[in-house]
């Protein structure tokens, strides 16, 4: 009886550990990840960034898939808070579906002039699953700062005196 105990409870820890937990959605394992990305200057998303300027054009969404079996993922890039724009309206939305053997989907969104300052939200869809949420700030470029060591007060040109020539 006192090696049955251990090992009944061996059992039982183990099944809770394996049955405990939910199934993961078969989405959820395609998502390999997904970021937001400025353009690299050569026309390529460029780094992560989850900050932008309003003159950031385009602004890339790249998504990396986890399996190569072809799916159809969709982007809508939410408007959340920006002035002018109702919350949750979808400013761009996009989709794609993968081909056999493709696990890399580029979105890429730009504004008619300039993006408008505020938050926003992309959604990305796997096969109409919601399946990852990003937020980001657009924000209007900060002015550059005219170093205060080179500083020099304008001179103002003195009045010339006329002459007077005296007889």
């Amino acid at each position: 009886m006192r090696v049955l105990l251990p090992l009944l409870l061996a059992i039982f820890f183990t099944a809770a550990g394996v049955f405990g937990q939910p199934p993961e959605a078969a989405e959820m394992r395609v998502l390999e990840d997904m970021y937001l990305a400025k353009d690299d200057g050569s026309g390529k998303a460029g780094d992560a960034s989850a900050e932008f300027a309003t003159t950031d054009i385009p602004i890339y969404c790249v998504v990396l898939l986890g399996s190569a079996s072809p799916v159809t993922v969709r982007m809508n890039l939410v408007a959340v808070a920006v002035a002018g724009v109702k919350a949750e309206t979808k400013v761009v939305s996009t989709s794609y579906t993968t081909k056999d053997n493709q696990n890399r989907v580029n979105f890429s969104g730009r504004p008619d002039k300039l993006w408008i300052a505020g938050k926003y939200r992309a959604d990305i869809f796997i096969d109409n699953t919601l399946v990852k949420k990003m937020d980001s700030d657009i924000r209007k470029p900060a002015v550059p700062l005219k170093s205060a060591l080179g500083f020099q007060p304008k001179q103002t040109a003195r009045p010339k005196t006329a002459s007077v020539k005296r007889n």
